[in-house]
C-alpha cells in the first residue's frame, strides 16, 4: 500500500509542472508586454508624438488587461473546477455489492446489476450489450461517464483528462475549458496582432550591418529586443497550436460528441450511434452553454442537465422505428423548436431496461472501460 500511496503523491506532485509552465509563460508575456512593449518600446517610437504614444499605449493596455483577465479566469476555472462525480443512486449498496463480489459468474453478476439499473436513467451499454460496471469504484456509470486513472475516479461526460490543466474535463468544467481555448486564442492574437510593428522594427535593425545611420536606433536596446522578438514567435506558435484545438472541440460541441465518443461511438439499444446524443447544432451548444446568452462568454457554470442523464435524439421512438428513420427524417427533427425534455430521463425513457430480453446473459463491461478510461 505504501509504494502504491507515494507512487500517486509523485503523480499529482508531477502534474501541476505543466501548468506552473503556462503560468511562467503567460506571466513572463505579461512582463514583456506590459512593460517592454508600452513602457519602454512605445514611449521611445520616435515616429509618433508624445499624444499619439501615450493614447497607443493607453489602448493596448486596456484591451490586453480586458483579454488577460478572461483567459487567467478561464484558466483557473478549468483547473479548479472539481470533475463532477456519479450521484448515490449509481453506487451498489452494502447488500448488493456484497452480493456481486460473492458471485465469480458473470451471468448472475450482470443479473444483479440489471436490477439494481432497472431504476436508473441509463440509455447505453457496452460494446457486448452488457450493463457499464466500473470495478474500481463500484459503481453502474451513468451514460457518457467514464472512469479516468489518473483522477481515480468515474467521470461525468468525460471529454479527456488534460496535462495543461491537470485535470480531467467533463460535465462541470467542459464550458470553462472551451473558454479557457477561446481567451488563449483572442490572447495571442492580440499580442502577436500589435507586436507585429515593433517585430518587423527590431528584425529589421537586426539584420543591418550598420545601425549607425538607421532612424531606429532608438528601439536597439538587446534586452528590449529579446522580450519583443521572442514575444511575437510565442504567440504566433500557440495561436497555431490552439487553433486546430478550438476548431476540434467546437466540431464536438456542434456533434454534441465527447472526444471519447468521437473515437468509440456509445452502443445504445438498437446499435452503436455516434450522434445518438445530438439534438441538432443550436441545442447542441445550448446544452454546454446554457439557455442565457449573457452568461455563455463568462467562465460561470451554466450548462443543462445534472451530468447523470441526457436527451437522446431517438426519445420516445421504439428501436425498431429508430433503426429505420431515414437521415431526412432525423434532420427534420433536430431542425425542430422544440424545448429540451422537462422530466429527468428516468421518467422520459428507459428503454434499455424496461425488458431483461434485451440484454443478454453473459458478457461484461468491455476490457478498455475496466481498464480506466
Amino acid at each position: 500500500m505504501a509504494p502504491w500511496t507515494l507512487w500517486r503523491g509523485c503523480q499529482r506532485v508531477v502534474g501541476w509542472v505543466p501548468v506552473l509552465f503556462i503560468f511562467f509563460v503567460v506571466g513572463w508575456s505579461y512582463y514583456a508586454y506590459v512593460v517592454k512593449l508600452c513602457v519602454y518600446t512605445i514611449s521611445k517610437d520616435e515616429n509618433d508624438t508624445a499624444k499619439d504614444k501615450s493614447g497607443k499605449a493607453v489602448v493596448y493596455l486596456v484591451a490586453f488587461h480586458l483579454f488577460f483577465v478572461m483567459f487567467v479566469w478561464s484558466y483557473g476555472m478549468t483547473i479548479f473546477t472539481s470533475p463532477a462525480t456519479p450521484s448515490k443512486e449509481f453506487y451498489l449498496s452494502s447488500s448488493e455489492k456484497e452480493r456481486y463480489e460473492k458471485e465469480f459468474s458473470q451471468e448472475r453478476q450482470q443479473e444483479i446489476l440489471r436490477r439494481v439499473a432497472r431504476d436508473l436513467p441509463i440509455d447505453t451499454t457496452s460494446a457486448s450489450k452488457a450493463i457499464r460496471y466500473c470495478e474500481k469504484c463500484q459503481l453502474i456509470k451513468p451514460d457518457r461517464a467514464h472512469h479516468c486513472s489518473a483522477c481515480d475516479a468515474c467521470i461525468l461526460k468525460m471529454d479527456h483528462h488534460c496535462p495543461w490543466v491537470n485535470n480531467c474535463v467533463g460535465f462541470s468544467n467542459y464550458k470553462f475549458f472551451l473558454l479557457f481555448l477561446l481567451y488563449s486564442l483572442s490572447y495571442c492574437l492580440f499580442v502577436a496582432t500589435t507586436v507585429l510593428e515593433y517585430f518587423i522594427k527590431f528584425w529589421t535593425l537586426c539584420r543591418r550591418k550598420s545601425t549607425e545611420n538607421c532612424p531606429k536606433n532608438d528601439l536597439a536596446d538587446p534586452h528590449v529586443k529579446f522580450h519583443v522578438l521572442f514575444l511575437f514567435f510565442v504567440s504566433s506558435m500557440f495561436f497555431i497550436s490552439i487553433l486546430s484545438l478550438f476548431s476540434y472541440h467546437c466540431w464536438l460541441v456542434g456533434k454534441n460528441k465527447t472526444t471519447i465518443e468521437s473515437f468509440r461511438s456509445p452502443t445504445f439499444s438498437y446499435g452503436t450511434d455516434g450522434n445518438g446524443f445530438s439534438l441538432g447544432y443550436a441545442k447542441n451548444w445550448r446544452q454546454v452553454f446554457g439557455d442565457e446568452k449573457k452568461y455563455w462568454l463568462l467562465p460561470i457554470f451554466s450548462s443543462l442537465g445534472d451530468g447523470c442523464s441526457f436527451p437522446t435524439r431517438l426519445v420516445g421512438m421504439d428501436p425498431e422505428q429508430a433503426s429505420a428513420a431515414n437521415q431526412s427524417e432525423y434532420a427534420r427533427s433536430i431542425g425542430s423548436n422544440q424545448p429540451f425534455p422537462t422530466k429527468p430521463l428516468s421518467e422520459s425513457k428507459n428503454r434499455l431496461l424496461d425488458s431483461e430480453s434485451q440484454w443478454p446473459e453473459n458478457g461484461s463491461e468491455e476490457g478498455v472501460d475496466r481498464a480506466g478510461i
